[in-house]
């Protein structure tokens, strides 16, 4: 299975689950009358938003380079996931206010069976959800897919949330709210992860020391003698990676010779790794503010 294909089965799965945690809570809420748990509904069939987002994300990522976008459509998976990073800090924040709201009214809820069972059922099953995302989003390096299972775990920890209360909320009647907080602060942590390695990847990173061994490794293969790679570069598009770094070679060779170790290079590299690669060739003894 390929990127497109699994990044569009784990957002159509979260939508079908979704839906139906969000019925079996609803429901749940309503016939034991327990405002948390009807609360905490909505708030999955909010999930569903964001994998419906997940799965338009991959529709436009997979759109073939165009004349307005030479380097494909990708990296809208890095904006679909600012936007569900924008999403989890409203989540986030609402869990916060209601939180607060609660401990200053001293309010207590009373819960029932039916709402213990409902709410593990719905904690096994969104982490189970969440763990599959992280595992599709790892697997194909899908930052969109990652915020999704964020979304999903936020979703199985505001459950836990609802099942400490049922569980002490006789005994303890502030411990939601205390919860409450911890969680809030939890998600905002989250978002700001979620959004800054969204960022980086739009405003383009140094690749991993990883990469870059690699790559040194293949220039070498093809030209060892006095060979210097330097100010390596890498912008991620997501269906595609561009790749820029410079070169010293000793500064009696031709413009031609230069040229044609710098093309077996980028060829290489492109072969092997699939990473488009421009080359910028110095005479060995140039130095500059670069280096």
């Amino acid at each position: 299975m390929n990127k497109d294909k699994a990044s569009y089965l784990e957002g159509v799965i979260s939508i079908i689950l979704n839906i139906f945690l969000f019925a079996l809570k609803f429901w749940a809420g309503i016939v034991t009358k327990s405002i948390a748990l009807t609360a905490d509904a909505w708030h999955t069939l909010s999930d569903s938003l964001s994998s419906l987002i997940v799965v338009l994300s991959v529709r436009f990522a997979a759109k073939k380079p165009d004349r307005q976008h030479p380097f494909g459509h990708g990296r809208i998976e890095q904006i679909a996931a600012l936007f569900i990073a924008f999403m989890l800090a409203i989540i986030a924040y609402d869990f916060l206010t209601s939180a607060i709201s609660q401990l200053t009214d001293h309010k207590s809820t009373t819960f029932g069976t039916l709402a213990i069972v409902v709410t593990i059922t719905s904690i096994v099953l969104k982490e189970a959800l969440a763990q599959y995302a992280f595992f599709v989003g790892k697997k194909y390096d899908n930052i969109s897919i990652k915020a999704d299972g964020w979304h999903h775990r936020s979703d199985a920890i505001s459950s836990v949330v609802v099942l400490v209360g049922i569980l002490f909320a006789k005994k303890f009647w502030w411990i939601d709210g205390v919860l409450g907080i911890i969680i809030a602060l939890m998600l905002f942590y989250t978002t700001y992860i979620i959004i800054k390695e969204a960022i980086t990847k739009l405003l383009g990173e140094e690749p991993s020391q990883e990469l870059i061994d690699k790559i040194t490794a293949i220039a070498k293969s093809i030209y060892d003698k006095d060979l210097q790679l330097h100010h390596f570069h890498i912008h991620n598009y997501v269906s595609q990676q561009e790749l820029t770094f410079h070169i010293k070679l000793d500064g009696n060779l031709s413009i031609k010779i230069g040229h044609d170790i710098a093309t077996k290079i980028e060829n290489a590299i492109k072969e092997q790794l699939d990473i488009t690669t421009t080359i910028h060739v110095e005479p060995l003894n140039f130095a500059h503010n670069l280096d």
